[in-house]
């Protein structure tokens, strides 16, 4: 199910992330082009550090812009009620048992441009995501890292 390129999204996110991109295309332009104009109003820009920080800040919202709207004319949204319970699936919450350092770990698979280690969102394309795409409760995958190879135990596909 899962092409290259593509984005898979819930619906919720998808949501947050189109009014994301609202508010920075409406509010955040309007607040940025407004400290341009107060910038501008104090003369000489050839030293107007204050008018080099608002075009930057310009220039790190268009791409932001841009990365959004990449991502979402990519979006593909997922029904998880049409994806099997009892496999490991993106989008799915798991909680594995590192075997290695017998620690246990709970997270959600997500496209590439959703990872986010700090809020345990793991991409697909990882390599722990790879391995555990298909996979069941019971099931163990081995997933190779720099210092060798890490086992983990599925332990629940969380609902």
């Amino acid at each position: 199910m899962e092409q290259p390129g593509n984005v898979y999204l819930k619906r919720e996110r998808l949501a947050e992330l189109e009014n994301e991109l609202r508010e920075l295309k409406t509010k955040k332009r309007k607040e940025i082009a407004l400290k341009i104009a107060e910038a501008r109003s104090h003369g000489d820009l050839s030293e107007n550090a204050e008018y080099d920080a608002a075009k930057e800040e310009q220039s790190h919202l268009e791409l932001k812009i841009a990365k959004l709207e990449h991502m979402l004319s990519r979006a593909i949204v997922i029904d998880e009620g049409s994806m099997p319970e009892d496999q490991i699936h993106i989008l799915s919450h798991v909680r594995v048992k590192d075997l290695t350092y017998d620690e246990e770990i709970t997270f959600e698979l997500v496209s590439p441009e959703e990872a986010d280690f700090e809020l345990d969102k793991i991409s697909v394309t990882s390599p722990l995501g790879k391995a555990l795409l298909g996979k069941k409760v019971g099931d163990k995958v081995s997933v190779d890292v720099q210092n060798g190879v890490i086992e983990y135990l599925i332990l629940e596909i969380i609902k």
